[in-house]
């Protein structure tokens, strides 16, 4: 026998902080493009610095492998600074969107692509190809998954509208908007 699931989103909760939420599951293509080029070059910097650590150690104190030893180990040094440097700059995005760390720029951006948006009639958030039960629980599943993932990566690559902000604000403000366009 078939359920039909009735979709009622859980409004997640609301951490205390400094500066606005923006959105609590950011979706993977909105954290790279809300990135700052201080985040560009906090990650590379640290990407580098696994390499350039190993290469340092072998020159202070070297290992003696002989030929072919040195290679794989730096390659390895290298995916992992890689890795890091992904992490940081992943997380340092995505502590903007929860309001962790100061965000006026991408509230900014924010405000004006959703604006922007809604003057064209699209949807906020995008369309989904996925069930709105679905929608509900990659929502659950990925809400605020950065603060964990140092121990389980996990990305929102999924569009739905349960982002715990009020969306009134994104309509009002393109209501001015068109009204002020109207009068000029």
């Amino acid at each position: 026998m078939a359920t039909d699931h009735k979709t009622v989103p859980i409004p997640p909760k609301r951490a205390n902080t400094d500066y606005p939420l923006i959105d609590s599951d950011p979706h993977l293509r909105r954290v790279f493009g809300y990135a700052r080029p201080s985040d560009y070059a906090v990650a590379s910097g640290l990407a580098a610095t696994s390499p350039i650590a190993f290469w340092i150690m072998e020159r202070v104190s070297p290992s003696h492998v002989g030929r072919g030893g040195f290679s794989p180990v730096m390659r390895l040094a290298t995916a992992i600074g890689l890795v890091g440097g992904l992490h940081i700059f992943y997380q340092r995005s995505c502590n903007r969107f929860y309001g962790f760390t100061e965000n006026a720029r991408e509230v900014e951006m924010d405000m004006r692509e959703m604006v922007d948006k809604v003057k064209k009639g699209e949807p906020l958030y995008g369309t989904s190809q996925v069930s709105p039960y679905l929608q509900g629980v990659a929502a659950r599943n990925s809400r605020y998954s950065q603060l964990f993932s140092h121990v389980l990566p996990w990305f929102n690559i999924v569009n739905h509208d349960q982002h715990g902000v009020d969306t009134a604000k994104y309509y009002q403000q393109a209501e001015r908007e068109l009204e002020a366009e109207r009068l000029n």
